[in-house]
């Protein structure tokens, strides 16, 4: 039908003052129904059948087509899709990818109405080509080849872009990629320095640090004597050490409004302009990383003083790797598919700060629109960097950002890379450890060295080292692999030394012992090909003997013994496998090592970093992990050392095999955090609005924060800091757990759902304890919240990433969102966009070999108690991010113990009563006041 209303509708053809604009129709789909307006302007509603079918005549103005798609139930189509445009006009500027994104994008008013929000497509593609148009070909001089290549592999932007850059033949694509692919050709190079000369062993002071605090607030700034006592409290842990291994360490916790993020740069800053040397600020979040950065423009406010003295770190896999881009191009004559993903990744690269495509100001959504192999596939994935032998290495991101971080003042870094940097004994690109951390998000210090100080004997584990040693073994494997094997990353290396070549074959050879491709299909065959397979299979049947898969579809473990018949034996012929690995990866490292001493007066500096570099990752990557594979299946026969726990496992999804394998882990982790990193650091803040638990015992909160971040294992005593939130969480919040909806009746916790989503009108985050339940309810209530005029939003089942969805819900008030823990982690939605928080039920820790070992370890149901508390916390946490915040957290638990309830502030309302009457409050409690 035509629908009625008063919006006027563009004349969408041909022409628009001068521009090309696509004769096309504009496309917005929700879950129930469409909008299309024709290129004549008729605006019509029709249902998403009608639509699939009018798509395949004619390509529309869409944005995002990928999830139009999903919304459509139909597989991608062709379109002309508004998020490709802003990635080559714009390619680092952030945009929400919804109509109400696109208005905010564009500077315009937000739309009134589905008719409205649809034509927002139209005007955001013709301010696009205009800004387009209106530059210089001295300004971007290599945008016109760009496009014509991007033509090549179907680019439907591509006339009405060249168009508007004045171009006369605009159907005459390249025939092969032009110079503007080549953007490192036009990136600055970086340089060396002299090494930086160790740093001076001043303190900070308190009141420098409440100076240095009032300085970046302004004067201006609202007083808030709760943020000037935590600078000053931090200062301390500025102090020069005074006992080696006995670092200065304060555990601070700053309930959410104390400020803290500028509560420690304060302090943080003016140490490193004493002392001439940076400051490691660590996150959890890439999202928290971000937030620093942002608040790091109030103390270095010009733009080029700010590139200078401040740098984001990351791990080598979430920048661009030049090399792969350059390959990625040099293929496009038989790939010419992909030319529009290189085309806009090469448009992004050359306007990116530091090429970081995780969290930095790479668009996520690109990733969903145009494949993640063709854009965060071209990251270094496998560590398969070749360093000064890459024609790339002078302007490489990441080089770069080693190189500034050793100068910089503030390194705003995660914990992941921290502790792998710790495992690593100071990292193959830092050399020494920093000796000052800030540790924000500290309550995930736990998890952050679970994941670094752990090893897994797994089937991918497996295949990723043999693909890093051997490379791509198959002439039948994807032409779109960029895998380079140990031969190619030490090729010039070995034509200079026969016996490093030898040695090289050697490790090759070996490495067909581990897993191969394809190893999933022999699994379940029973066909296993060598001795890891041969392992791995008959771990494989002791978990399925010993679990039950058929009422589990998702993965599964078993305890490592007592062992089924023929295990033993396939670990033996396996160990000896591993050793006969184990042996050419040292003597290649010796040969390298030996080399720098005999050839040291031969050596240039690039080539000498170089083997110094492969040395290390044959270290790290290989003798390590390969030595840390023979003491697991040691334990196979012998016992497993009481500090560790081992499981196997078989990882499923959906019902089908994707890992298996044997895991160990420490049963805390703590402890060789604080061996290899807090004790060789002069002075450590750890930090977080959540970092005790709450359970009622001040002494036992802060004992067990400090059993969980590993200052128990450090010499002397850390100084420990408390700071409220100056919110009024009592009047602010309100807390309800409803007694009468059954938690294992997925109807009811979804009808729950809806009926609290719409209460409260949206903006409401859904926390799942398994994707399992939030499938369900994600099924069951997204037609009736769209009938409502409120778009329901899912982790796992959207077809964005998880960043972008919290960047959408962030953005749209009325939106509501189903996630797991990620999410719960790492969203921060200040203001009226999160209002409601609905928690399936208690967030008990998951019952797991490991997690029996800890609980074990740690005190019993003690620990469970204390685990299950700080997620509460953490996730009620969530709802007041500003003064004027309000907000309600839900709990759709009726067993929910009145012990855990402490896990929220004192004086808030907790109610346990009916669903009917939670939602009366919840409308209630959001009811605009009474006009007297």
């Amino acid at each position: 039908m035509t629908a009625d209303h008063d919006t006027p509708a563009p004349q969408a053809t041909g022409t628009a003052a001068g521009l090309m604009m696509p004769k096309a129709p504009l496309l917005l789909s929700g879950m129930r129904f469409s909008v299309w307006i024709s290129p004549d302007g008729e605006i019509e509603r029709l249902a998403n059948s009608d639509v699939a079918k009018r798509i395949t005549l004619e390509p529309p103005f869409v944005c995002h087509a990928r999830a139009t798609a999903q919304r459509l139930g139909v597989e991608p189509f062709l379109a002309y899709d508004v998020l490709e445009l802003i990635a080559f006009v714009r390619p680092t500027a952030a945009c929400t990818p919804t109509p109400r994104g696109l208005a905010a994008f564009i500077g315009a008013p937000e739309p009134a109405s589905i008719e409205a929000a649809t034509l927002l497509l139209y005007q955001t593609a013709e301010l696009l080509l205009r800004e387009q148009a209106s530059r210089g070909r001295s300004f971007d001089p290599y945008a016109a080849d760009v496009a014509r290549t991007m033509m090549m592999g179907g680019w439907l932007w591509g006339p009405a872009v060249l168009a508007a850059m004045g171009e006369q033949d605009l159907h005459s694509p390249a025939s092969r990629p032009g110079r503007g692919l080549n953007v490192w050709e036009r990136l600055e190079e970086w340089s060396d320095h002299a090494p930086e000369d160790p740093p001076r062993q001043l303190s900070v002071s308190a009141e420098e640090s409440r100076n240095r605090l009032a300085e970046l607030l302004g004067e201006e700034a609202e007083s808030r004597p709760q943020q000037a006592d935590y600078a000053s409290a931090v200062a301390s842990a500025f102090a020069p050490r005074n006992v080696a291994g006995e670092p200065n360490i304060l555990l601070a916790e700053a309930g959410t409004g104390v400020g803290k993020t500028l509560g420690y740069i304060a302090p943080a800053s003016v140490w490193a302009e004493k002392n001439g040397a940076p400051v490691w600020i660590s996150t959890y979040t890439r999202n928290l990383q971000t937030q620093i950065d942002s608040e790091l423009d109030r103390l270095f406010p010009e733009r080029y003083d700010k590139a200078k003295r401040v740098v984001i770190r990351k791990g080598r896999e979430n920048y661009l790797c030049l090399l792969n881009l350059a390959e990625a191009t040099q293929a496009l004559t038989a790939r010419p598919n992909d030319a529009i993903a290189i085309g806009l990744m090469t448009r992004w690269a050359g306007r990116s700060r530091n090429g970081d495509m995780v969290g930095g100001d790479f668009p996520g959504w690109l990733s969903d629109l145009v494949g993640r192999s063709r854009t965060t596939g071209l990251t270094d994935r496998r560590g398969e960097c070749i360093y000064s032998a890459c024609p790339h290495y002078s302007r490489c991101y990441i080089e770069r950002n080693i190189r500034k971080a050793k100068r910089a003042n503030i390194v705003v870094a995660n914990h992941a890379l921290v502790m792998v940097q710790a495992a690593m004994g100071g990292g193959r690109d830092e050399g020494n450890l920093p000796s000052h951390y800030v540790f924000d998000e500290g309550h995930h210090l736990f998890d952050a060295a679970d994941a670094a100080f752990s090893a897994h004997l797994t089937a991918q584990e497996s295949q990723e080292l043999r693909r890093w040693l051997t490379g791509v073994e198959s002439s039948t494997a994807r032409s779109a692999s960029r895998a380079r094997g140990l031969k190619k990353r030490l090729e010039d290396l070995i034509a200079t030394d026969p016996r490093t070549g030898e040695l090289v074959t050697e490790t090759i050879h070996a490495a067909r012992h581990l897993t191969g491709d394809g190893w999933v299909n022999r699994l379940e065959d029973n066909l296993p090909v060598g001795p890891m397979e041969s392992f791995l299979a008959h771990v494989r049947t002791q978990v399925y003997a010993r679990t039950d898969p058929e009422n589990s579809p998702y993965s599964l473990e078993t305890e490592t013994k007592p062992t089924v018949p023929g295990l033993i034996e396939s670990a033996l012929e396996l160990k000896t496998a591993l050793k006969e690995l184990l042996e050419p990866i040292k003597n290649l490292r010796r040969r390298l090592e030996q080399r720098l001493d005999t050839e040291a007066d031969e050596l240039d500096s690039d080539t000498r970093r170089r083997i110094e570099a492969a040395c290390k990752s044959l270290e790290q990557r290989g003798s390590n992990q390969v030595q840390a594979w023979v003491s697991m299946l040691d334990a196979l026969e012998d016992e497993i050392p009481e500090e560790f726990t081992d499981w196997f496992s078989v990882e499923r999804a959906g019902g089908k095999d994707l890992d298996v394998g044997l895991h160990r882990h420490w049963i805390d982790p703590t402890k060789p955090l604080a061996n290899t990193l807090l004790t060789q650091a002069h002075g450590t803040v750890i930090t977080s609005a959540t970092l005790t638990e709450g359970s009622g015992s001040e002494e036992g909160d802060w004992i067990g924060a400090e059993r969980r971040t590993g200052a128990s294992f450090v010499p002397g005593n850390p100084i420990r800091v408390k700071f409220k939130s100056p919110y009024d969480y009592a009047d602010q919040t309100r807390v309800f757990i409803i007694n009468d909806v059954r938690k294992d009746d997925m109807e009811q916790v979804a009808a729950a759902y809806r009926e609290l989503f719409l209460a409260s009108q949206g903006g409401a985050l859904g926390l799942f304890t398994a994707i399992s339940r939030l499938r369900s309810v994600h099924q069951k209530i997204g037609p009736e919240l769209d009938r409502a005029g409120l778009t329901l939003y899912s982790q796992h089942m959207d077809n964005l990433d998880t960043s972008t969805l919290i960047d959408i819900f962030r953005a749209e008030r009325n939106s509501s969102l189903l996630g797991t823990d990620a999410v719960r982690d790492g969203v921060d939605v200040p203001g009226d966009s999160l209002r409601l928080i609905v928690f399936d039920r208690v967030p008990w820790p998951r019952p797991t070999i490991q997690h029996r070992a800890r609980k074990e370890h740690f005190g019993g149901n003690r620990y469970n108690d204390s685990q299950t508390r700080l997620k509460l916390k953490q996730a009620y946490g969530r709802l007041v991010r500003r003064a004027n915040d309000r907000g309600v957290f839900v709990l759709l638990d009726p067993m929910m113990p009145s012990r855990l309830q402490n896990a929220f502030p004192e004086g808030v309302s907790i109610q346990k009563i009916g669903l009917a009457e939670t939602v009366q409050q919840i409308k209630s409690f959001f009811a605009p006041p009474a006009v007297k």
